[in-house]
């Protein structure tokens, strides 16, 4: 059956454009108030902004320093009520900000700041800030510069794994009724009286099919202002991360590192550190935004900087990721300084425009949309929003591979992938399911391990397999040049 045949029945309540983390949180708070809900995707789930973020869950403590204290408020709450509905993806992730004499992040400033960040916690924060002399602080980072050293604050916020909490969102909607569809791309949209009649387009096959709704959801991130009737304006950032092997950073909590007013961040990520991220305005092609070599060169200086007994090199640089941050448009100041902070905007009769907000605020964005949705449709009896209390992951087996960390690489897991999370392509697996092409070297070798396990799985012929495994280098960009095709001879791994 061809997989939208399911949103050609009937008139959906709600119909959402774009499989990111505001999309799935939409559908799963919709499905579970009753509402006929149905959500399309024209790539894979989460495989724009939603699996190329820092892997945090946070508050926003430098945005206390901008006075911006409803937005830290409103983050800090949310990373705790993720961290009860979802545990599996919300670890608690102590940092270290040193602080330096002449930086305008003063040490007497943050004691104060990271004090504020736990009140705006509540009773449900995930660790007690403290405030550390130059000799704890060295004593934690023994390899950190001590120029201008003056100490440092540790506060808490949690580590999270983008792209499995959009699939483990979609999980729990799918359950609760959703019908969420990758590979269908939304094409356009007319109202006729009270009901949208979508043109959609399936891409493997395509063909075009139609959906009706009563209600259309733009959360298409990047692309949300390319959408037909959406009236989005959006500033597009660029955030580059590098990851590293850990023994070449040994961190033990993620650290701080300030390139004066801005930020980067050395996170600890099992046996790995994620390196960034860069905040630079982006106007290039939406699809696989570049890691240049002049991001890898900034952060690397930034962090041996901070560190310089670390002596960090490109070749150091395991794996690259690069995302776009869909900010509500300003064209004025850095783009550091543009608030975070989200709109949901009925543009149209039944068109709802969301925009900007963050992967920690994901939930609370989804139940604005909702509320707005169901007032607009009059279904004042419609289930309140129950997504901040019932786990994401109710029924979930003892192996699902369902982590912050990449799961073993296993025929097992492959399976559950393809069988019950939507793997169509080698990317799909490799890149968000798993991570394992950013946490392994050997990542080729494992990309030939697993595409024939898929071709098992999705009766792939040889020639489908060997264009999978072409098609995955294309879309990682050869990893800078690093990475090569994989030759066109069988696979040893078979």
């Amino acid at each position: 059956m061809n997989q939208s045949d399911s949103l050609e029945t009937g008139i959906l309540d709600v119909l959402v454009v774009g499989g990111g983390i505001v999309g799935a949180g939409i559908a799963r708070d919709a499905a579970m108030r009753g509402l006929r809900t149905g959500l399309v995707e024209q790539h894979d789930f989460a495989s724009g902004t939603s699996s190329r973020s820092s892997r945090l869950l946070h508050g926003g403590i430098r945005y206390l320093a901008q006075g911006r204290v409803g937005l830290v408020r409103e983050a800090n709450k949310e990373k705790t009520v993720l961290r009860e509905i979802a545990p599996h993806l919300a670890e608690p992730l102590p940092f270290i900000f040193p602080t330096r004499k002449g930086s305008p992040w003063s040490r007497w400033k943050l004691s104060i700041g990271v004090k504020l960040y736990d009140l705006l916690c509540g009773l449900r924060r995930l660790g007690r800030s403290s405030s550390l002399s130059v000799q704890k602080t060295l004593a934690l980072l023994p390899g950190l510069s001590t120029e201008k050293l003056t100490g440092s604050v540790r506060y808490f916020d949690a580590l999270t794994n983008d792209a499995r909490l959009v699939l483990d969102t979609l999980r729990s909607a799918a359950r609760h009724g959703a019908s969420v569809h990758n590979y269908v791309r939304f094409v356009d949209a007319q109202l006729q009286g009270n009901v949208w009649n979508c043109k959609l387009e399936d891409p493997r096959t395509g063909r075009n099919c139609e959906a009706s709704a009563r209600t259309v959801v733009n959360a298409a991130g990047p692309w949300s202002d390319r959408l037909p009737n959406s009236s989005t304006k959006l500033r597009l950032t660029k955030g580059v991360h590098l990851v590293i092997e850990r023994s070449r950073l040994p961190v033990p909590d993620a650290v701080v590192i300030a390139e004066g007013e801005r930020i980067l961040f050395a996170i600890p990520w099992g046996e790995r550190v994620i390196l960034g991220t860069t905040d630079t305005d982006y106007d290039g092609p939406l699809d696989n935004p570049p890691c240049d070599e002049a991001d890898i060169d900034y952060i690397l200086h930034a962090v041996n900087d901070a560190f310089p007994t670390a002596r960090l090199e490109r070749t150091d640089v395991l794996s690259t990721w690069a995302g776009l941050r869909p900010l509500v448009a300003d064209p004025h100041g850095n783009p550091s300084d543009i608030s975070r902070r989200h709109k949901v905007v009925m543009s149209h009769p039944g068109w709802w425009d969301v925009t900007g907000g963050k992967l920690t605020t994901y939930r609370l964005m989804a139940e604005e949309t909702v509320s707005a949705i169901a007032k607009r449709l009059g279904l004042r009896g419609a289930a309140r929003c129950r997504t901040a209390h019932v786990p994401l992951l109710e029924n979930s087996k003892p192996d699902d591979p369902s982590s912050i960390l990449p799961p073993p690489v296993t025929q097992e897991n492959v399976q559950h992938f393809c069988r019950s999370e939507w793997a169509r392509h080698l990317d799909d697996v490799m890149i968000r399911r798993s991570s394992w092409h950013y946490y392994h070297r050997d990542r080729r070798e494992i990309a030939e391990r697993v595409a024939a396990w898929m071709a098992g799985e999705l009766e792939w012929s040889e020639l489908e397999k060997r264009a999978e495994l072409s098609r995955y280098v294309e879309q990682t960009g050869g990893e800078n040049g690093r990475e090569t095709l994989p030759s066109t001879g069988n696979a040893a791994a078979e």
